[in-house]
C-alpha cells in the first residue's frame, strides 16, 4: 500500500472535514454516523483493495468516492481519517496520516503483532497527530453504567470479571484475510482487544499476567484460523478474570454475538447482557444487579457524556476526555502478549 509523497501540513484542530482511507469492515460506519452527528462533512472514501464494501457504504451514506487515498490525505479541508482497513495496513495509514497532518480513528485492532506496536508507539509519541480507536464498549450505556457502580463502591471490591464474546461466523460472507493471522491477527488480537481495554477501565488496574488457549476445530483449509479463545488474566490489585471469545455463535441465535460481562465483588454482583435476552427484550442491553441486602433487580441504565467519536474529538481540541494514547497502547500491547502466551490446540473434526 503506497500513498504518494506529502503535500500539505495541517493542524487538524477545530472543525474540520473527514475522509474514510481504507474500508474492509462496516465497523466504520460507526465513524461516519457519529461525525456527520456533530457537523463534519465527508470529503470522500477510497480503499486500494476489494472497493466492494467501500463502494456500499459510498452510495448508504452518499460519500464522493475518491480516486486514490492520496488524494483525499492532501485535501486540506480533510482533518480528519477514519480507517477500517486491513488490520495488518492499519499502521500503514497512520503513517501516512502523521505524514499529513491529519488525525486519525481506527477500527480495531490498530496493529496484529509486534513490529506494528512499536511503529504506532513512535507515532505517538512524535505527538504530531491523535489516534483512536473505535472501542466501542466503554461508551454502550450498561457497561457505562457498570463502570459507575464500581466507581461508587455498589459492588465492592471487585474480585472476579467474565466477559464472554461468541460470534457468528457465516465464514462465506468473510474476505480471505479475515482468516489469515498475518492481516487479521487472530481470535484473540481481533475480539479481545475490547475485553482488555475494559478490564484496564473498569477496574482502574494494569494486567500483570496472562494465560490462555486457542482452539481450532473447524476450517482446516484456513490453518492458521482459530476459532475459540479463553484466556485467565491476573490483575495487579488481585482482581482475577476470564475472557472467552469464538466463532460458534448458532445460526439461529437472535443477534450476531450473544455478549456477556459477569462482575463479582465482595458487596453483590452483576451482569451485563449486551444483546439483550429473548426471554425480556432482543432490543436492548440490560444490566442487572444483586447484593447482600437487594435481590435481583434490572438498574436503569445512563448514557455516557460523548460517543466514541465526540470523545476523539474532545482530545483533539485539547479538552477533557476519557480514551487515551496510554489506554490505546496498553490494551495493544497485553492483547498481543495474550496471543503470543496462548498455547494453540488443533483439533480438527
Amino acid at each position: 500500500m503506497t500513498f504518494g509523497s506529502k503535500r500539505s501540513e495541517t493542524e487538524g484542530k477545530g472543525d474540520g472535514a473527514f475522509a474514510i482511507a481504507g474500508c474492509q469492515h462496516p465497523h466504520i460506519s460507526i465513524f461516519i454516523e457519529e461525525m456527520q452527528a456533530v457537523g463534519h462533512a465527508c470529503a470522500g472514501i477510497y480503499d486500494e483493495g476489494d472497493q466492494t464494501l467501500a463502494r456500499k457504504i459510498a452510495e448508504q451514506y452518499q460519500l464522493p468516492f475518491a480516486d486514490s487515498v492520496t488524494e483525499l490525505l492532501a485535501n486540506e479541508d480533510v482533518k480528519f481519517i477514519g480507517s477500517s482497513a486491513i488490520n495488518n495496513e492499519k499502521i500503514q495509514i497512520a503513517d501516512a496520516c502523521e505524514q499529513y497532518g491529519k488525525h486519525l480513528m481506527l477500527d480495531k485492532p490498530a496493529v496484529v503483532d509486534r513490529a506494528g506496536l512499536d511503529q504506532l508507539e513512535q507515532i505517538i509519541g512524535r505527538g504530531k497527530i491523535q489516534i483512536g480507536m473505535l472501542l466501542t464498549e466503554r461508551y454502550r450505556p450498561a457497561v457505562y453504567t457498570l463502570y459507575d457502580l464500581i466507581r461508587k463502591d455498589e459492588l465492592g471490591q471487585v474480585m472476579s470479571i467474565t466477559m464472554r464474546k461468541p460470534h457468528r461466523l457465516r465464514p462465506d460472507t468473510r474476505p480471505n484475510w479475515h482468516f489469515s493471522k498475518e492481516q487479521s491477527g487472530g481470535i484473540i488480537v481481533d475480539l479481545l482487544i475490547h475485553d482488555f481495554d475494559l478490564l484496564r477501565w473498569l477496574t482502574g488496574q494494569e494486567v500483570s499476567e496472562v494465560s490462555g488457549r486457542m482452539g481450532k476445530q473447524i476450517l482446516p483449509e484456513y490453518s492458521e484460523f482459530y476459532d475459540t479463545a479463553a484466556i485467565q488474566v491476573e490483575l495487579s490489585q488481585g482482581t482475577i478474570a476470564q475472557l472467552y471469545a469464538d466463532w460458534h455463535a448458532p445460526e439461529k441465535c437472535w443477534t450476531w454475538g450473544d455478549g456477556r460481562i459477569f462482575v463479582t465483588g465482595t458487596k453483590g454482583s452483576a451482569e451485563i447482557r449486551l444483546a439483550g435476552d429473548p426471554a425480556v427484550s432482543t432490543d436492548e442491553e440490560l444490566l442487572l444487579m444483586m447484593t447482600h441486602e437487594q435481590a435481583l433487580v434490572e438498574v436503569p441504565l445512563r448514557a455516557p457524556a460523548a460517543s466514541v467519536t465526540e470523545d476523539f474529538l474532545r482530545r483533539v481540541r485539547g479538552e477533557s476526555h476519557d480514551f487515551t494514547h496510554l489506554d490505546l497502547l496498553e490494551a495493544t500491547k497485553v492483547t498481543l502478549l495474550a496471543d503470543e502466551q496462548a498455547k494453540r490446540v488443533k483439533f480438527l473434526r
